[in-house]
């Protein structure tokens, strides 16, 4: 049985506000529905985001009535060998805007041109696709202040209508040669809890959100003792709803932490921006200036870094951001800011050693808002928090978990430290409870130390 064109997800687990299918109906009213198991891609992933990915898919087969044809391989080998094996003269895309899925999509594009066939790109997993929004002279922002207002004055399209009946989808078992289908992969061993996968949990999650919590977003979402976050990055990590869908849902609210929410979608677009200018910047410092910074090094160093990572740094507010992230293959915005400047400006260690822990455990890891999160952090990227503004730990735990409850959830050793005294369990009268670890470093000291380092950078930019 053949198709007109093949429609290839990739971050864009979904049927609904799909502009793919109204460009690929273009070519004719059937098509097949593929997702192809990259290794490149597969591999650097954790256990918990793979987890979560493969329940979408599970969701989105169930949404297409148990057509979506997946296969494992090299997609500039596979996609035009199943384009051609059902006589599909397109392929359509969501434009993928990254490092590696740029050289991807255009080695899959001249491999189908080679057959005569063609690669179609429609929209993007952002608002505004990266390289849309930039100065009067052409140039990209660097700014993410100006970007915001451009951002917002270009504007975005709204939601396209579709639904899986928009395109006649094939069978893929009545598929004749090309590779063979595999089956969506089990579960890995996760031991964190993940959230609920697919467009219907992201739909359920996004409508919970708007009908409560938006309205205080603004004075919330620095809180991690309160729910006061959407919980929506992992969705939008896989497409399982996309920003304009909560853009459009959001032009009927009118209020400031509304706004404040609209701000956050434009730092992802603007994140994805940079990256897609400066590819480079996901592996090394956007300012190059800050490649003189000394960082740790040796035996002392990676003992430093297993302490963050298992969260038993004695900073109560860092480690239970730490296991957090462990419990929950996620981590609270705030929470990733402090334990990032812990990292960088406590213990002196690269921010990329952070980057990475977070990409392999987090169920949200999305290239550009994690590596530039964390050179924000580290004062060494576009828009960056200066290097002198180090978070100290306790300060940041009384303002922000002020009764203690976020720590008391994530630290267990200190579960019977009352209200705010459980910032600072070195000075109870009884000493730390037992089982929780004396402070690894003294900040005091260390943020002067960070300072003195800094002054490299300084030297390097005269």
């Amino acid at each position: 049985m053949g198709a007109d064109s093949v429609v290839w997800f990739r971050r864009d687990l979904r049927v609904r506000d799909q502009p793919t299918f109204l460009a690929a109906a273009d070519s004719g009213p059937s098509a097949l529905a593929l997702f192809v198991l990259d290794p490149a891609l597969l591999d650097p992933s954790g256990p918990a985001r793979r987890t979560f990915m493969y329940r979408c898919l599970r969701s989105l087969d169930e949404a297409l009535g148990g057509k979506l044809l997946v296969v494992k391989g090299d997609p500039a080998e596979v996609v035009p060998r199943i384009a051609g094996s059902v006589g599909a003269k397109t392929v359509h895309i969501a434009a993928d805007y990254g490092p590696y899925g740029t050289r991807r999509d255009e080695a899959v594009e001249k491999a189908l041109a080679a057959d005569d066939r063609e690669l179609v790109r429609t929209g993007s997993p952002y608002a505004v696709a990266p390289g849309r929004v930039t100065k009067d002279d052409g140039d990209p922002f660097k700014v993410f202040t100006p970007f915001r207002r451009a951002w917002a004055r270009h504007g975005w399209r709204g939601p396209a209508d579709t639904s899986a009946s928009t395109l006649d989808w094939i069978d893929p078992s009545d598929k004749d040669g090309g590779p063979r289908a595999v089956r969506i992969p089990d579960d890995e061993t996760v031991d964190a809890i993940l959230p609920d996968p697919g467009e219907d949990a992201a739909h359920h999650q996004w409508k919970a959100f708007l009908s409560d919590a938006v309205d205080r977003y603004g004075d919330d979402r620095n809180r991690p003792d309160v729910e006061g976050t959407s919980r929506m990055s992992v969705y939008l990590k896989w497409g399982c709803i996309h920003p304009r869908t909560m853009l459009h849902d959001l032009s009927r609210k009118r209020t400031d932490s509304a706004e404040t929410y609209r701000t956050e979608l434009a730092w992802r677009d603007f994140y994805g921006d940079v990256l897609h200018q400066r590819p480079d910047s996901a592996r090394r410092n956007y300012d190059r200036s800050f490649d003189a910074l000394p960082t740790a090094s040796g035996e002392k160093a990676y003992e430093l870094l297993e302490a963050w990572q298992e969260g038993r740094t004695g900073f109560p507010i860092v480690d239970a951001g730490m296991r957090q992230l462990r419990d929950q293959a996620w981590m609270h915005n705030r929470l990733r800011m402090i334990v990032a400047s812990f990292l960088v400006k406590d213990l002196h260690l690269p921010w990329w050693w952070g980057a990475r822990h977070f990409m392999q455990l987090l169920v949200d890891g999305d290239l550009a808002s994690n590596q530039h999160g964390w050179q924000w952090t580290a004062g060494s990227g576009t828009d960056a928090a200066p290097y002198f503004r180090v978070f100290n730990p306790v300060t940041q735990g009384e303002r922000f978990d002020p009764d203690g409850d976020y720590v008391r959830r994530f630290v267990p050793e200190l579960a019977d430290v009352p209200g705010k005294a459980v910032h600072q369990p070195w000075k109870l009268p009884d000493g730390i409870p037992a089982g929780y670890p004396e402070p690894i470093v003294d900040h005091k000291a260390e943020r002067e130390e960070a300072l003195a380092r800094y002054e490299r950078v300084k030297a390097a930019r005269r």
